[in-house]
């Protein structure tokens, strides 16, 4: 029994050949309109006559339900039987009464269509994201509503705060958005000049950026960072807000503020305090000011993280390239391949289609290289803990400033409980 089999894949998916393994010849055609393969297939019936000629899915073989037909009754007056390996033997009397071919091919042709727009990185169908508008074949930006993201943006890289960002918007400029609104805007690749399909490819600098390469590395890493704090403590006024643990009782320590108290020269004058919320221990660990306790982790971090990053850095092996360079090498590597594509294209070694579905793919490829290099610190580790080793550096920042230093290179800080004494432990990020 000969077996052959005829694959139409267009633009918009790549052969499934493992679907046909019996067949002893698939023909296959690539280019959106044009059929070069189905023409031979029947030519080749004609001279070499086969039992049976399988295709993924009728809609294959016409882009309408009367050219499929057709095409049918032409491959089997060859003495073949046609098969759809979606819904077996087919019922040509039939096929023109039914609505699910017709179906099929408006959605073929829809998907075509969006293929053809991927290739050429074309927006992709549907509304505009907040913030841009459609023109010229791609996103422009909106100078009404952009604004308003670059607002949020803003507010977000200095405090820190989704939802303080999203409060901001809604009232200085009166637009009402969720967290997850907030949280689409920070991280969405369209935001970042970049086009993001439904297959999950992101195609890079395609548009107008609202948010700069470097905002975006920053917000990547404070959501990040940000994700393992308890919830309502990112935004926190304070800078250790989120970051003690008593290591007594295992107990977040939250932070109190007494009663405004008079002072011998008449002021009123309130105290903070670190305190364990939820407690089980009897009796309760006791409460430490939040000042002392600020000093003495500034005193310890002066102390453990110029000697930690030197083990740290020590660790790696000198014969391990730093994964910056790893990643550019990459980087480089891809563009250099795309950019032989044209000439390999006018010599006629790639065809458009191949060429185009090529530079899709490497386009899509580099993006996400250039993403894991944004994630990477964006300064050298050993020159920045040299930096921060000074206390003044830390006493003179704001609570903000503070807090983003904080969170930079703590994960968590332990408070160890000596009878009435205590000490402090640091769990850095690296």
């Amino acid at each position: 029994m000969r077996i052959v089999a005829y694959c139409y894949r267009g633009a918009e998916a790549v052969l499934n050949a493992d679907r046909l393994p019996t067949a002893e010849r698939v023909y296959t055609d690539g280019a959106v309109g044009s059929r070069p393969e189905r023409d031979r297939l029947l030519a080749d019936l004609q001279t070499t006559p086969a039992d049976l000629v399988l295709v993924d899915d009728l809609a294959e073989l016409g882009n309408d339900p009367q050219e499929v037909s057709a095409w049918i009754e032409l491959l089997e007056a060859t003495g073949a039987e046609v098969i759809a390996l979606a819904g077996g033997a087919v019922d040509v009397a039939s096929l023109l009464q039914g609505a699910d071919l017709a179906t099929q091919q408006r959605q073929r042709r829809l998907r075509q269509g969006h293929a053809r727009s991927r290739l050429q990185a074309l927006p992709p169908p549907g509304k505009a994201p907040y913030g841009y508008r459609r023109g010229q074949g791609r996103y422009l930006i909106d100078r009404a509503t952009a604004p308003v993201v670059t607002a949020l943006v803003n507010e977000f890289l200095l405090y820190g705060s989704l939802r303080g960002a999203v409060r901001l918007i809604e009232n200085k400029l009166g637009k009402r958005i969720s967290v997850s609104t907030g949280r689409r805007w920070l991280t969405h690749p369209v935001y970042r000049g970049d086009l993001q399909y439904q297959d999950g490819t992101v195609l890079r600098d395609t548009h107008a950026a609202i948010v700069s390469r470097e905002e975006a590395a920053q917000i990547d890493r404070l959501l990040r960072r940000n994700r393992p704090l308890p919830p309502r403590t990112a935004g926190a006024a304070r800078s250790l807000a989120g970051l003690v643990t008593c290591q007594a009782c295992s107990q977040p320590l939250t932070i109190s503020k007494t009663a405004p108290k008079t002072t011998p020269r008449g002021q009123a004058k309130s105290y903070l305090y670190l305190r364990p919320s939820g407690c089980p221990r009897r009796p309760r660990c006791k409460a430490i000011p939040y000042d002392a306790a600020l000093h003495r982790i500034v005193a310890e971090i002066c102390r453990v993280l110029p000697q930690a990053v030197a083990q740290f850095t020590s660790n790696i092996p000198a014969a391990v390239p730093a994964p910056a360079t790893r990643l550019q090498t990459e980087i480089d590597a891809k563009e250099a391949v795309l950019a032989q594509l044209p000439d390999l294209e006018a010599s006629g070694i790639l065809d458009s289609e191949t060429a185009a579905l090529r530079r899709y793919k490497l386009r899509g490829e580099i993006s996400a290289l250039h993403q894991q290099l944004a994630q990477l610190p964006p300064v050298n580790l050993q020159e920045l803990s040299q930096s921060v080793s000074i206390p003044q550096f830390w006493l003179d920042l704001s609570e903000a400033e503070r807090r983003f230093f904080f969170r930079e290179f703590l994960r968590d800080i332990q408070i160890v409980r000596e009878g009435e004494a205590w000490q402090v432990e640091l769990v850095l990020v690296f």
